[in-house]
């Protein structure tokens, strides 16, 4: 466990052998442990998890521990970013360093909640036997860096973009 509002997903998945195309390898096979956030977990803690885990988003999850969304770092990296620098990229020169040290200040009380945008509140679920075409084609539409697996309803881990592409480059 990495905080009191944070849990990381257990590992220990069977190993199935793999068939052409990848069709013999599922979900369950590729998830890995991952650290997990909820909507209420401050804004600054899931910034350094992502920071300090070199992650390309967290899972988030709702009061009851389903899965609820995925957090983009990008969504946290544009969240302190203002958004005059936003609109007009040719103004971050002439932010001095002073401003930039308290970029990350936007964060403050914030929770997850509120640096999560709508539009990323439906979190891209895969079943655990899904296949890694499955997988790949639902991660392409969503254009999602990870996907949550579910098995019996539950967070049974996570699939990162990276995992996904080392698991169909092997076979």
């Amino acid at each position: 466990m990495i905080g009191s509002t944070e849990t990381t997903i257990p590992r220990g998945r069977p190993q199935r052998p793999a068939g052409p195309y990848c069709a013999g390898v599922h979900a369950d096979q590729i998830a890995e442990d991952f650290p997990v956030v909820t909507v209420d977990t401050g804004a600054h803690v899931a910034a350094q998890l992502l920071a300090e885990h070199q992650l390309p988003g967290l899972v988030v999850t709702d009061e009851s521990g389903e899965p609820y969304a995925v957090l983009p770092a990008s969504q946290v990296v544009r969240f302190i970013v203002p958004s005059y620098v936003q609109d007009d990229p040719s103004l971050a020169g002439v932010i001095d360093e002073s401003m930039a040290d308290h970029c990350a200040d936007r964060l403050g009380d914030k929770t997850v909640r509120d640096v999560l945008p709508e539009h990323l509140a439906d979190v891209p679920t895969v079943n655990a036997d899904d296949t890694i075409i499955e997988v790949a084609a639902i991660m392409a539409r969503m254009r999602s860096p990870l996907l949550a697996v579910v098995k019996d309803g539950q967070l049974h881990g996570v699939i990162t973009a990276s995992r996904l592409l080392a698991a169909a480059l092997q076979h």
